[in-house]
């Protein structure tokens, strides 16, 4: 578990992070706010890069809804190692910021969607072959400078050779990703884990619809809306979501919470697409008891250093 300081005195204070657009929290994350209440502890929204914020005041950070900070890791990631007590932890938060963890979660024997990597300033064609591919930023969230490309489709090739150009010339490193056609079937899954006595354990899961409709038209404010609805997770996804856990560096039992985002591959399949262990939204008012879950699993963090 990670190591929290004991609150010195009186209740117990959580910061609960978010950005300047959502300085009141997105809706789903108040719900834990009252839960806590009821267990002694209180909570309140913080916004990360406010100047005249103390960090030290909390008896822990929660990373909640900071999403704004994409184009200024950098400074998100030194603000996340200053913080005294963060869940989830500074290192993980430097790890899964930059979606070239997928790499190393393939290496370590977990499926993923098959991912290649175009770094500022390299050439970069179209794959030959005439399927749908997805191609994003590799510091990215909310769908923001996502496209979806047909290559059959000369006028998308030329958008998408653009795409590339375009976060390239913006110093971004870009991912290119075959489109998995079973998103617009059956969604994707995303099974929720929270943290309790003896680490991680898996919470509710819910399906998200398919968001990516064609070329990259960009996106107003902070996320493209998103389909949810609840869904129960099968013992397949289950057994890949417990693989691409174990593989987190450092451990997964010191996370407070982690999502794991899956997708059928062409054989039906679960395959990973993200692993979101920084600012994911965790989709609470959509299973019965899970606000209440979280709120315990803050004060698992809080009371077990």
């Amino acid at each position: 578990m990670t190591n929290h300081h004991q609150p010195a005195r009186g209740k117990p204070r959580v910061a609960l992070v978010t950005c300047t657009e959502l300085a009141d929290l997105d809706p789903d994350d108040r719900l834990v706010i009252g839960p806590l209440a009821a267990r002694g502890v209180t909570a309140e929204p913080l916004v990360w890069d406010d100047p005249t914020a103390d960090w030290s005041a909390y008896d822990l950070a929660v990373l909640r809804s900071p999403w704004d900070y994409m184009l200024r890791r950098d400074q998100f990631v030194a603000w996340a190692q200053s913080v005294p007590a963060l869940a989830n932890p500074a290192d993980v938060v430097r790890w899964n910021t930059d979606k070239r963890y997928l790499s190393e979660l393939s290496v370590a024997g977990v499926p993923t969607v098959p991912t290649s990597w175009v770094l500022p300033g390299e050439p970069w064609q179209p794959p030959a072959d005439s399927g749908e591919y997805v191609i994003k930023p590799a510091i990215s969230a909310g769908s923001q400078d996502t496209g979806r490309y047909d290559l059959a489709d000369p006028g998308h090739r030329e958008l998408a050779v653009a795409h590339v150009r375009r976060l390239s010339e913006a110093g971004r490193v870009t991912m290119v990703q075959p489109y998995l056609s079973a998103v617009d079937t059956a969604g994707e899954t995303a099974l929720l884990f929270l943290a309790g006595p003896d680490g991680l354990a898996f919470s509710h899961a819910i399906r998200k619809g398919p968001m990516l409709t064609g070329p990259d038209d960009g996106v107003e404010g902070l996320y493209r809306p998103e389909e949810i609805t609840a869904r129960t997770a099968t013992e397949e996804q289950l057994a890949v979501a417990a693989k691409t856990l174990a593989a987190v560096p450092g451990g997964s039992e010191r996370l407070l919470y982690a999502r794991v985002d899956l997708i059928p591959g062409p054989d039906g399949s679960p395959v990973l697409v993200e692993l979101e262990l920084t600012e994911p939204s965790l989709f609470l008012a959509y299973a019965a008891g899970a606000p209440e879950r979280l709120a315990d699993a803050i004060l698992t963090h809080l009371t077990h250093p």
